[in-house]
């Protein structure tokens, strides 16, 4: 869970300036890294606030640098796959010295340690390369363990080479059972390989020392980070839901940098010449600057240097989807401009649930994160992007669609603005406190709505699981305490923690970015009943199967969280009290899915799921798992036909994917080896039953995975419905029974509550 990824992600958007091309080599020699005077600098700066201004305040000595030592070696090789118990012997001097490194502004050992990291890296890459020169018997009866976060560290070298002989052998024998040919599984595995150490070997210092200085931030508390100016700049494209470039998604495919999405409205789109699938082998700036070479580059290199000023110009060299690596290129040429990335921002829908005879409209409203152009709204822009507004306005349109109900969910939505998550409940409600919050000194503040009236006062329902985590366990919580709506799904992530970013670069009077940001946790927010969602989260009135891994994931899987406590009650009064309705809507819950094949195919694979998860070994000999995959397909194919939902045969795209992704388990862009049951998303949706192809997500054409994400989205999402069928229960029960609806909506009217 504590782990520092240090490659940059999969998809970024498209802004950016220019940035220096990488080595892409494979015989190209590792560059030694070490750390810059801005950077000693930068880590003095952090540890002032840290240790100074942190809700949970921790001197920086012996004690913390052990922490520091053991999070760093984590970040770079959580699951032990490349440093010998040898070689952390032989960096182990540095374990309660890294204090008076960054106090005596030293910090070669963390990038010693890293260079001999990268060292490791290629050795093992190199030895995996030799083996796919011989042949694998696949009839020997041995295991691969392929979750070893808790593994101790390999001895030997010898003990090493035999991890990596199973692992490539569990590469090989994943793509041997998807039907490919020794050749291509071959090339396949070579490329892999190489593709991969080039993107280690394109690691930079900036990666080096963010990743140093958030395991010294994290070491504190989990939700303490550092950001380099780059991960700055994202974070603010993030918040505030709009950035300035050409309107496109990117994401890397082997070594080419490959167009993902196009983003309605942006320069790209308006242009009509750039489609998913595309490559970018070549970026100039201006009319007429000179084109660079991007092949090979790192992700991120290539977002910055496409991205810049709104009115500037960026020419993209273009290898086109449907053409071969010698293919015509195209050029094309956009004026870059501000985009709205409307992909993490509320979005409306209505569901229609049949109910007896009446057909009951529930209007649902989707928002993935709290957001907020804080920029905008600091400087009086009267029109300000924000979570809140959009919301608002999605209801309005949704009452004049003849919505009787409300769902809001906020399953997956992480947080945001804490501003956010107030207006937000303020929509609901008419005036009263939000939500408690108190600081490192004890002192403790509401935050609350004080704006009259409410733009929804119908039935009401917030769906949650256990990813949906800081400002929407805020909405939640007040929500349920409230007594304003039924919070529906599992118990969420239990982040009560709340972070300030601080620009350390602004502290310095720095002209440009340089010391980059630090994401402290400087409060602790509580509940208006005085309780905290910190580590127990909001528990849901009406409970949904939980998730595979929900047990591993959230706040409780932090070994250094704050514990859980409590601060007297605040001052409000109830809207209303669901207690008499909860249970009259949990029964009609039980009986319709007791009935729903569907529902209890859901149960099934979740409970299957999470017994395949508990393992952490697989076979490497192909008669047991081929026997394993047919017979996790020929179940889910019984489930399915019992339900009516069995896919065609003669559709093989459509066969069951005999995978259960273990997220988090293994080495960053290294494939995943389990490769045993059906997969169920965070949602409680059924990812498409696909065979499992042995292929990593960059090996995949882009239209292919873009097909299968469009066929995911548009199957049932289960929760979903029964969330909308619940809330339908809830209008009918209120329109019929005219008690319980004066007793729900009167909680201090005791004649109401006695009746």
């Amino acid at each position: 869970m504590r782990r520092i990824a240090l490659t940059t992600a999969l998809v970024s958007l498209l802004a950016g300036s220019v940035a220096a091309a990488p080595t892409t080599s494979d015989d190209a020699t590792s560059v030694v890294l070490k750390p810059t005077a801005d950077q000693t600098e930068a880590a003095l700066w952090a540890t002032r606030f840290l240790s100074r201004f942190h809700y949970k305040p921790v001197p920086l000595d012996d004690a913390m640098s052990v922490k520091i030592f053991d999070g760093y070696l984590d970040g770079l090789d959580g699951e032990h796959l490349f440093f010998t118990q040898a070689d952390v012997d032989s960096f182990s001097s540095a374990r309660t010295k890294l204090d008076d490194a960054i106090f005596e502004r030293d910090l070669s050992a963390p990038f010693a340690i890293f260079n001999l990291y990268q060292q490791r890296v290629g050795e093992r890459l190199a030895y995996s390369r030799e083996l796919l020169a011989k042949p694998f018997d696949f009839s020997v009866d041995e295991k691969y363990d392929y979750d070893r976060s808790k593994a101790a560290w390999p001895k030997d070298k010898a003990e090493l080479d035999d991890l990596w002989r199973k692992r490539v052998k569990n590469d090989w024998l994943r793509l041997k059972l998807a039907n490919k040919a020794d050749k291509d599984i071959r090339d396949t595995l070579d490329k892999r390989y190489s593709n991969y150490l080039g993107r280690i070997r394109q690691l930079n210092g900036e990666d080096v020392f963010q990743t140093f200085m958030n395991a010294y931030a994290t070491a504190i508390e989990p939700h303490t980070n550092y950001l380099g100016p780059r991960a700055s700049a994202n974070f603010d494209i993030a918040m505030k839901l709009s950035l300035e470039g050409i309107g496109a998604v990117l994401q890397r495919q082997e070594e080419y940098t490959a167009i993902r999405e196009i983003i309605p409205g942006g320069p790209a789109a308006i242009s009509g010449k750039l489609k998913a699938g595309d490559r970018v082998v070549g970026v100039g700036q201006g009319d007429s600057g000179p084109i660079t070479d991007v092949i090979g580059w790192r992700l991120d290199d290539v977002v910055e240097k496409i991205r810049g000023q709104k009115g500037t110009v960026v020419r993209i060299e273009i290898l086109p989807e449907e053409a071969g690596p010698d293919g015509k290129h195209e050029i094309l040429t956009l004026t870059r401009n501000k985009v709205n990335v409307e992909e993490s921002a509320a979005k409306k829908s209505i569901i229609e649930v049949k109910n007896g005879d009446a057909t009951r409209k529930v209007g649902v409203i989707t928002l993935p994160t709290f957001y907020q152009d804080f920029e905008a709204r600091r400087r009086g822009d009267a029109n300000y992007r924000s979570a809140t507004r959009d919301v608002e306005r999605l209801i309005g349109e949704l009452r004049s669609e003849g919505a009787e109900a409300l769902l809001v969910d906020l399953r997956n939505n992480g947080g945001g603005s804490l501003d956010e998550a107030t207006d937000l409940t303020g929509l609901f409600i008419d005036k009263g406190p939000v939500v408690q919050i108190r600081d490192a000194s004890g002192r403790v503040e509401e935050k609350a709505d004080r704006r009259a009236g409410t733009s929804w006062d119908g039935p009401l329902a917030v769906l949650v699981n256990r990813a949906s985590a800081s400002a929407s366990e805020i909405f939640a919580a007040a929500i349920q305490d409230y007594g304003r709506g039924v919070v529906m799904g599992e118990p969420t992530f239990g982040k009560g923690t709340v972070q300030n970013l601080l620009s350390m670069d602004d502290m310095a009077r720095n002209e440009t970015p340089t010391f980059g940001d630090l994401k402290m946790t400087v409060q602790q927010f509580f509940r208006i009943d005085g309780g905290s969602t910190q580590l127990r989260g909001v528990v849901p009135d009406i409970a949904f199967p939980t998730s595979v891994g929900s047990a591993d994931y959230g706040e409780s899987s932090y070994d250094n969280a704050l514990p859980w406590t409590s601060i007297p009650r605040a001052d409000y009064k109830r809207v209303a009290d669901l207690s008499p309705m909860i249970p009259m809507l949990a029964t009609r819950h039980e009986t319709r899915t007791a009935k729903s094949t569907e529902w209890k195919n859901l149960v099934a694979d979740i409970e299957e799921a999470k017994k395949l998860r508990e393992e952490k070994s697989i076979s490497l000999n192909e008669t047991v798992r081929a026997k394993e995959r047919d017979d996790q397909e020929a179940k889910r194919k019984a489930r399915e036909t019992l339900a009516g939902t069995a896919f065609p045969e003669t559709d093989p795209s459509m066969k069951a994917k005999a995978t259960i992704t273990q997220e988090g388990k293994t080495p960053r862009d290294i494939p995943n080896p389990a490769d045993k049951t059906v997969t169920i998303d965070a949602d409680g949706e059924k990812s498409s039953p696909e065979t499992d192809d042995g292929l990593m997500a960059d090996e995949r054409s882009v239209s292919s995975d873009l097909k299968r994400e469009k066929e995911r989205k548009a199957r049932p999402d289960v929760y979903l419905t029964e969330a909308a069928n619940i809330l339908a229960d809830e209008v009918e029960l209120l329109r019929t029974d005219t008690k319980l609806a004066a007793r729900t909506q009167h909680p201090d009217d005791k004649n109401a509550a006695l009746d």
